[in-house]
């Protein structure tokens, strides 16, 4: 999660993009309970490989894995060399069996990891593979291929960006020697040589298929996951503490975090409100909206809004980065 998330700027120059909400939790802790709901076995360990976030960030993925009874690391990848650099980074850590995840995506699956497996390769049917890395198969179901964007079809399943490993081990020692040797693509070490490698020496990889694939990688797409996620969750799951409602109407699904105040609105459906946020004499539907924000006299949809913004106004569809005041 080292990258700079230049896709969703500008909610990510005040906020690393693993950090920015969905449904009022960071995109990274959706996406580390996912994958702990299919884990039949404790995680012990988190690794983040983070660029300079800042130690308060830090705390809160330390918080995290804490939540999940694991002990949280933070790794720094420093320099920008690729996915299998990223991954190598938390080398002391492939050890056993390890998943590694990317964290702009996320996903809901209805499969439980079957750790007797040498590794899996999660993977989601698409309409258009053009546009992904996909595999290929035999027919005892065990990924015979890699193939990144293919221009003629081989394949529907696209990668989605999470994998398993049964020996971690193996996935370091791969990672090495990429990088002892400088096996480089476009000035970066891949993640898919390792794979392809791992492949060639007998490693077994079959897929994982999941239900949904949710993507975070720009506004509209961040949009749309939140949307999505809404309606996987329970209604005890959607309201914090002292929220206080007059005058309005809510309409569901609509998460409101903790300390929020809503006068004379309407507020949904598909809307994420974070804590401490108060919204007056506006509609607002189908958005983000950060936390500690006011929100006043406005109508909009489709949008994005981050933390500590003053808003006042107009109709129109947003996207509003941290700490800006814009007037109707």
């Amino acid at each position: 999660m080292a990258g700079r998330g230049t896709r969703l700027r500008p909610h990510t120059l005040t906020t690393p993009k693993p950090l920015v909400p969905i449904a009022g939790k960071p995109i990274v802790e959706r996406l580390v309970n996912d994958i702990a709901s299919v884990c039949n076995e404790k995680i012990n360990d988190i690794a983040f490989i983070i660029g300079d976030f800042g130690k308060e960030v830090e705390e809160s993925l330390l918080q995290i894995a804490d939540q999940l009874g694991a002990k949280g690391h933070i790794v720094y990848q420093e320099q920008a060399l690729g996915t299998a650099h990223a991954v190598y980074c938390a080398k002391e850590l492939l050890d056993g069996n390890v998943i590694v995840a990317f964290a702009d995506t996320l996903f809901r699956a209805s499969f439980q990891l079957d750790t007797a497996s040498d590794g899996i390769i999660w993977v989601k049917q698409v309409e258009d593979p053009s546009a992904f890395g996909v595999v290929k198969m035999d027919d005892n179901k065990v990924i015979t291929d890699f193939v990144e964007k293919p221009k003629e079809f081989v394949s529907d399943l696209a990668i989605i960006g999470i994998y398993y490993f049964k020996h971690g081990e193996k996935l370091r020692a791969e990672l090495q020697k990429l990088i002892d040797n400088k096996i480089m693509s476009g000035g970066e070490y891949q993640l898919t040589v390792a794979l392809e490698n791992l492949k060639s020496d007998g490693v077994k990889f079959v897929p994982g298929q999941v239900d949904d694939w949710l993507d975070c990688g720009n506004k509209k797409a961040t949009v749309e996951t939140n949307r999505t996620y809404l309606g996987y969750l329970e209604e005890q799951e959607l309201t914090g503490k002292d929220v206080v409602i007059k005058d309005s109407t809510i309409i569901p699904p609509v998460y409101l975090g903790d300390g929020v105040t809503i006068e004379r609105s309407v507020v949904g459906p598909h809307v994420s409100v974070g804590s401490g946020t108060s919204i007056a004499s506006s509609v607002v539907e189908d958005s983000i909206v950060g936390a500690d924000t006011v929100i006043s006299n406005a109508v909009f949809s489709g949008s994005m809004i981050g933390q500590y913004v003053k808003l006042n106004g107009k109709i129109a569809d947003y996207s509003v980065g941290d700490y800006n005041q814009i007037e109707g």
